[in-house]
């Protein structure tokens, strides 16, 4: 049986920013130049794309491992708590505990 492609998301996103977006597309060129981004790269050009629309789709988002170390990372690193860093990636704040006593 033959496995899927991965899906190419840097190239779904080069094309809607330069067709919809182009004003952000200097804003977000250092992560386009990746081969493959990351789901954190992912959610950090949807949250910079459409700030107003990133809440809509939250609830059936799934996240690795190393993506989740990389949301409690930026919570150290800015000094956030738990409620704080839900809101800024619009997950649960008992998603984010649950994370904290998982990996942490």
């Amino acid at each position: 049986m033959e496995t899927l492609a991965s899906i190419n998301y840097n190239r779904i996103y080069k094309d809607l920013l330069t067709k919809k977006y182009p004003e952000k597309l200097d804003e977000l060129k250092d992560i386009l130049k990746q081969d493959s981004l990351s789901e954190f790269d992912v959610l950090f050009i949807d949250k910079t794309i459409s700030p107003d629309h990133y809440g809509n789709s939250g609830k059936h988002r799934s996240y690795c491992k190393t993506t989740i170390l990389k949301i409690l990372d930026y919570q150290s690193t800015h000094a956030l708590n738990n409620t704080q860093l839900a809101q800024h990636f619009d997950v649960s704040r008992n998603t984010i505990a649950k994370w904290r006593r998982l990996f942490i």
